[in-house]
């Protein structure tokens, strides 16, 4: 049991460091290659602990702002933009589809608060009409 306890244990470090090497970037692999730390992460116990504390010892250095490296330090990285989740929580979209509702009225001849006709469905389900986007 315990032998098989420590190769199961063994295979689960390298697919594990297998799989952070893949998805890491060129600052926590110390700009080596993918290529040779995934020779690395095949050493049983060895290869994936050496992997484990150079990579989050380069994340806890990046993240902490300080460099125990001589040299010059690497240029701050510029802050991830986070864009809009969905489409209408996107300001340009809801202006785009506000212009594009503006020239179909125009189009027809419509006006902005006019009401559906006899001839549409009203609804009354609690669902409400697209008419496009509202501020």
């Amino acid at each position: 049991m315990p032998r098989a306890l420590f190769i199961l244990v063994t295979i689960g470090l390298a697919v594990y460091a297998i799989a952070d090497i893949a998805s890491s970037d060129d600052d926590d692999r110390l700009g080596v290659p993918r290529l040779p730390w995934f020779v690395v992460a095949l050493v049983p116990i060895v290869g994936p602990v050496a992997w484990i504390v150079v990579s989050r010892a380069q994340r806890a250095r990046r993240a902490g702002g300080g460099t125990s490296a001589p040299g010059p330090a690497a240029p701050p990285r510029p802050p991830r933009r986070r864009g809009p989740v969905a489409p209408d929580d996107d300001p340009e979209f809801l202006w785009r589809l506000d212009q594009e509702r503006i020239r179909r009225e125009r189009e027809t001849g419509g006006s902005a608060g006019e009401t559906p006709g006899d001839d549409e469905p009203h609804r009354t389900d609690g669902d409400v009409p697209d008419d496009g986007a509202r501020g």
